[in-house]
Formats: C-alpha cells, structure tokens, sequence
C-alpha cells in the first residue's frame, strides 16, 4: 500500500487539467506513478515533460532504451517498473530471452556489443554513479553524442522513478501481473 495517498484527479481546476495531459500522452491511462505525482502538480508537470522526452522524442532506438530501463529496474529491485517496461521491451524488440537474462546480462550470449555497452553502462551508472572510461569508450562505438547524451539521460531517469517508486511504495497496476517478477 502507498505510503502517501493518491491524489484526487478532480481536486482542482490544476490538477485535473494536468491528469487530461497525463492520458493524451500515455494513452488514456492514468497510472498509479502519475496518481502519486499528482500531489505536487509542478513536480508532475515537470516529471511528465522529462520522460515524455525520452520515451517519445528520442532518437535513442527504443530496444536499447528499454534494455536500460529493465535493468535499471532489476538493480534497484523495482518492481512495478519493471513490470511496466516488460510489454514496452517486446514492443521494441527486446525478446522474451533476453528479458529473462538480464539478470545475469554478463554471463549470457543473447545480447549484441552494442546491447552489453549498454547494459555496462547502465550497471556503472546505477550502482557506481562514476563510469570508468572503459566502460564509456565502449558505447561510442555504437552511439552517436545525441544518442550518449539520451542514454545516459533515460539511466539516470529511470533511476529516478525506481527510487520515486520504491520510497512511496507506489502499488503496480494489475494489468502489469503478466509480465512476471523480477529475475534475481
């Protein structure tokens, strides 16, 4: 159970114009993530301005971006991001197998050297913060500076919302039962 309640979508004129933006950008749903954020309608205006950038004006190819966000997710053992971002993989390309693999990425032969730079990247990013150069040299082979900056902004960006996520408690939609549990 969440820790803060949700915000009333019909509270004020304010808000409930912002929860009618939140569905025209995410497909008429109006998540729990954003039920939370509606308590301060300036942090969710700013938040929905942030991810709507990623996730829908990037030139970041989605596979990867969403290679990112899982394994952020598994990292910081955030479930209900996780659980959301599994249908976004498929969607992209991301197979079931690698799915199923990014817990032990390193140790698997289904990913591509773009995707294990990535998902180096995204291991040093989450857990060290600081990013050897080895690791950053790796992606420059296969990214381009808009693409490194959108990495590495969707990284931090997701690290946000696990943390967002998992301090408030926020409760994961059921429709996102299906796309399993964290791998360990």
């Amino acid at each position: 159970m969440a820790r803060v309640p949700y915000a009333d979508e019909n509270s004020s004129p304010e808000i409930k114009a912002l929860a009618e933006q939140i569905r025209s950008e995410r497909g008429g749903r109006m998540l729990n993530l954003y039920r939370m954020l509606l308590n301060s309608p300036s942090v969710a205006a700013g938040w929905l301005n942030l991810f709507t950038a990623i996730r829908q004006k990037c030139e970041l190819p989605g596979g990867y971006r969403e290679l990112a966000i899982l394994r952020v997710a598994i990292i910081n053992g955030a479930e209900y991001e996780y659980r959301a971002h599994v249908p976004f993989a498929l969607k992209e390309g991301v197979t079931r197998e690698q799915i199923d693999a990014l817990g032990k990425w390193r140790e698997s032969a289904l990913f591509s050297d773009a995707q294990r730079a990535v998902l180096a990247y995204t291991d040093a990013m989450t857990r060290e913060i600081h990013v050897a150069d080895a690791v950053f040299d790796a992606l420059r082979l296969h990214f381009n500076r808009r693409q490194l900056v959108e990495l590495t902004a969707t990284i931090g960006g997701y690290n946000l919302v696990s943390r967002f996520l998992e301090a408030l408690q926020v409760d994961p939609e059921a429709a996102h039962a299906q796309a399993g549990k964290l791998p360990r």
